[in-house]
């Protein structure tokens, strides 16, 4: 099977949809699925391991510095021809995704599209001149619903998005639940030097952790309350972007380390030598993160978005609000950094359960719907 993976985002850029993007790509070459990448230009590889990269010409955006908006050119179209795809999984399509699908489409080969990013309610968090841009919301959910209704299928990455798509009035919307690999993120990462370089040389503090983008709709002042009101508390963001200079004014006097990026070991120490795990984003698909510091052994405090009460339960594994409520916030946190045995409790009950989400279990329920589009159209073609 030869399967076309096209993407608005790849790497070196560094996020959730890249991250799940590889592990895709890793899965399809350990089960013999040939693969060719396309993407925006972010680098000059032209590979990633053993699979060819297809990088458009693209430019940086104005209100997103680290994205790209990838061009479809006549090249990529005889690229695709060349290839000559059985199944395309388009991630999120828009500037390169559309043009593609509508290539894909005039070629008959099946397509997927998965849902990533929400643009809609996204949108409001970004602005041109004194306006935000959330008077955009009802055009942006109109396009969505028209060109993921135009694939043959769509994967939704949580039952809450799931829900939201078909009331968005998408169809043929199935479920491509996130997994974690439970070796790479383990309690067993615990760095003494790592907790020290964390917390400023004072490891006995109880440590929050949040991973991920510093961007406004992740909304992390809002665990300000809780450092200034919780004793002995610390906070580490793990993770870089537009809201950094943001937060350093917010949180100027408190026990706050910014670390930047952090990738592969160093990723598994920060996890595994924290305490809680704290996430008051207001919107996400998934929450790729939350189960990542779970298989590393962290109870979770984090708002009801994406796939998070999917994955996490109340008052065994951690505990959950909603999105904006700062004193449900810090009232989770005070409740499990109040009692040392309730925190180990709770990570030991979160570790056990990221060990039952194998990535490799639900990437293999992908290449059956590979598979299943794949029989279909050729059912199709031998009926005409």
């Amino acid at each position: 099977m030869r399967v076309a993976i096209i993407t608005e985002t790849f790497l070196p850029k560094v996020d959730g949809i890249v991250k799940v993007t590889c592990l895709l790509l890793d899965h399809l070459s350990r089960r013999g699925v040939e693969a060719l990448i396309i993407a925006p230009r972010y680098g000059d590889s032209r590979r990633y391991k053993d699979v060819p990269i297809r990088s458009l010409p693209s430019l940086s955006l104005p209100l997103y510095p680290e994205a790209r908006l990838g061009f479809a050119t006549l090249a990529l179209f005889r690229d695709l021809a060349a290839f000559n795809p059985d199944v395309a999984h388009l991630f999120h399509p828009v500037m390169t995704g559309i043009p593609a699908l509508g290539m894909l489409k005039w070629m008959g080969v099946p397509t997927v599209t998965s849902f990533h990013l929400d643009y809609a309610r996204l949108a409001k968090h970004f602005r041109i001149g004194l306006f935000d841009l959330g008077f955009t919301r009802p055009i942006i959910d109109e396009l969505t619903k028209n060109i993921f209704n135009w694939s043959d299928h769509s994967l939704a990455p949580s039952k809450l998005v799931q829900s939201q798509m078909r009331k968005l009035g998408i169809s043929n919307v199935g479920l491509w639940r996130r997994g974690v690999d439970a070796q790479t993120f383990h309690p067993g990462f615990r760095s003494a030097a790592m907790r020290d370089e964390m917390t400023g040389g004072n490891p006995d503090e109880t440590v929050l952790i949040y991973v991920g983008r510093l961007s406004d709709e992740k909304q992390i002042e809002h665990i300000r309350p809780a450092l200034a009101c919780l004793p002995k508390t610390r906070l580490v963001l793990v993770g870089d972007g537009p809201a950094r200079p943001a937060l350093e004014r917010a949180f100027a006097g408190l026990p706050v380390t910014f670390m930047g990026y952090l990738r592969d070991q160093r990723l598994s120490q920060a996890y595994a030598s924290a305490d809680i795990f704290v996430f008051p984003s207001r919107l996400e698909t998934y929450g790729l993160v939350v189960i990542e510091a779970m298989a590393a052994g962290l109870p979770v405090v984090a708002a009801r978005v994406g796939g998070v009460s999917d994955i996490v339960t109340e008052g065994e594994t951690g505990y959950t609000f909603e999105t904006g409520d700062t004193g449900a916030l810090t009232e989770g946190i005070g409740k499990i950094a109040g009692n040392r045995d309730i925190m180990r409790a709770m990570g030991a009950r979160a570790r056990a359960y990221a060990e039952t989400q194998s990535w490799d279990a639900i990437m293999d329920e992908v290449i059956e719907l590979y598979a299943s589009l794949l029989m279909e159209r050729r059912r199709q073609a031998e009926a005409i």
